[in-house]
């Protein structure tokens, strides 16, 4: 009888195609093109939905021993953990243990908004993220700088982020894009307090500044007179 794990790869390979693993492939370069089997994001979360309902651990136990892995195989890991109905502590915890595992944006940016997080139990996600925007590595950096994205931009937290996207120091491209993206979102929700803090002293970089002025500039919720006022802030 066919182990768990080899039931799933089975089901996953079945909804392949050939058009999404030549678009993923060129979205992901970070990732072996033979590692992709071409698989709507969609269709990876209703198989992680009835997993997370039907035998998480037994998914997740198993998946520990292959080392040989599809890129879907490792977002549906992800996924899994996202949907399973446990704890903060016990979801840390398997967060923590996958978090090595993130090797691409896409896994990362589908993973880290899945996550659901109760009011609560902000303080104690935002203590678990803080080592990873010190990271070495820049996938760590952008799973905390996205779960800040996703969680922290609001009153009680946004000075708190400001501070730390300025300390974020990683030189990976997709660490400086997060911050990027979230200080856009900063500017976005908290205009007066990005300005203030774009147009005063920071430690952006060139490119991550620029790159927060022109996503701030994309955006709709953006008015066409502050969209000016940025496009002469540019460094």
């Amino acid at each position: 009888m066919d182990k768990y794990f080899e039931l799933v790869r089975k089901e996953l390979i079945s909804y392949s195609e050939e058009s999404i693993a030549k678009l993923s492939v060129k979205l992901n370069p970070t990732i072996d093109e033979n590692s992709i089997l071409g698989i709507r994001v969609g269709d990876i979360r209703k198989i992680a939905k009835r997993i997370s309902k039907d035998n998480w651990e037994l998914y997740l136990s198993e998946t520990k021993n292959i080392s040989d892995r599809y890129f879907e195989e490792v977002l549906l890991e992800g996924l899994v953990i996202a949907y399973a109905k446990i704890g903060l502590d016990e979801k840390l915890k398997l967060i923590k243990e996958f978090i090595p595992n993130i090797t691409s944006w896409a896994i990362n940016d589908s993973f880290c908004p899945t996550i659901k997080i109760k009011k609560n139990e902000l303080n104690k996600l935002w203590k678990f993220i803080q080592e990873y925007l010190e990271s070495e590595n820049q996938y760590e950096v952008r799973f905390a700088v996205i779960m800040m994205l996703d969680n922290f931009i609001i009153d009680e937290y946004i000075d708190s982020v400001i501070e730390k996207l300025d300390k974020v120091s990683n030189e990976g491209y997709y660490a400086k894009m997060a911050v990027a993206w979230t200080m856009a979102e900063v500017g976005i929700k908290f205009n007066d307090k990005a300005m203030r803090y774009l147009k005063g002293k920071n430690n952006l970089d060139t490119f991550t500044y620029n790159k927060t002025l022109q996503k701030m500039c994309e955006s709709y919720r953006i008015s066409d007179e502050q969209k000016k006022e940025l496009k002469k802030m540019k460094r």
